[in-house]
């Protein structure tokens, strides 16, 4: 072999090491909290609505429909018993509704060019025996202009924020399974 070989050989060798090395490496979940697995009673609050400048909800029925949807879902769900008071459960959920300002200059913005708002679920989880913040999912409401389409985007976003809740659920049933 000649030494041009040999060393083309030896700087491809070291470019797959350096590439191999610069590929993320995939961290270990955390623990998640066991509450959240072996918990059988559940109290839903309502966080209420964060509006941001006007009296009107962007969404039909406002904080009294998420906290409403989410009630539903979580009844019909059946992991949980729902109970009347936090004092009979083992988890508290909260479920609020924010709708921040989206973008940087809200009145110089076309709402066709970036949404005005950025409306989205906060959905708590706290140890009913501490009120220790276990965890927080947030799930986004895609903007629309057309009030019927809000509605409709409400609609999905309660329905993923569930299905968070859900594998949320099974894995910390998961992980103490294993413990």
């Amino acid at each position: 072999m000649s030494l041009r070989a040999i060393l083309c050989f030896l700087v491809l060798l070291l470019q797959a090491a350096f590439v191999e090395a610069a590929q993320p490496k995939q961290a270990a979940h955390g623990p998640l909290p066991t509450q959240i697995a072996t918990a059988q009673k559940v109290f839903i609050a309502n966080g209420g609505e964060n509006e941001p400048f006007s009296e009107d909800s962007l969404f039909t029925g406002g904080s009294e429909r998420a906290y409403d949807d989410l009630y539903g879902a979580m009844k019909s769900w059946g992991k949980y018993e729902l109970v009347g008071s936090p004092a009979d459960a083992d988890l508290l959920i909260e479920i609020e509704l924010q709708s921040p300002r989206g973008g940087p200059a809200i009145a110089t913005m076309s709402m066709l060019e970036t949404p005005p708002y950025d409306p989205q679920f906060r959905l708590a989880i706290r140890d009913a025996k501490t009120n220790a913040l276990l965890w927080t999912v947030i799930e986004h409401v895609d903007w629309a202009i057309l009030q019927g389409n809000r509605d409709k985007n409400f609609d999905k976003a309660m329905t993923r924020l569930v299905s968070d809740m859900q594998g949320l659920a099974s894995r910390a049933g998961a992980t103490a399974a294993k413990q």
